[in-house]
């Protein structure tokens, strides 16, 4: 019997990322395969438990709805901001990723989907938000 996956595994492995409409959003299988320590939060709780069982050596591919994925995407999480806040950190463009201060001090990014004369929408959803995902993987070792 082969070894699977689990919780708490330390697993080389490919990985292919995809939209529902097949648009690659990132791939190791061109590249050095990545290892992942399962449970750790390298890798989203959805695609993790996607990989719990499968045996090394067998290639699987996972088409997840935008519920599965990274969730429904947001209009609470669009925020219209003065455009001179974005000026003050250096960004005054569309689809400009910029990164913010928290009150509790962590990190938050968000994306600038539209600037006018006096402001800019910035979408603080995850970038996959809303959206089907196609996940390809192949298990190459668990260590």
């Amino acid at each position: 019997m082969s070894e699977t996956v689990k919780s708490d595994s330390l697993v080389t492995l490919h990985y292919r990322l995809a939209s529902g409409d097949d648009v690659e959003l990132v791939s190791t299988f061109d590249a050095s395969p990545a290892t992942l320590q399962m449970g750790s939060g390298e890798l989203a709780p959805t695609l993790e438990s996607c990989l719990i069982g499968l045996p090394v050596g067998e290639r699987s591919v996972f088409l997840l709805e935008p519920d599965q994925a990274f969730g429904p995407h947001s209009p609470q999480l669009l925020q219209r901001m003065p455009r001179q806040e974005l000026a003050a950190i250096g960004v005054v463009e569309v689809h400009a990723l910029v990164e913010f201060s928290a009150p509790d001090g962590s990190k938050v990014a968000g994306l600038v989907r539209e600037l006018d004369d006096d402001s800019a929408l910035v979408d603080f959803n995850h970038p996959l938000a809303g959206k089907s995902i196609r996940f390809e993987v192949l298990v190459i070792g668990i260590l």
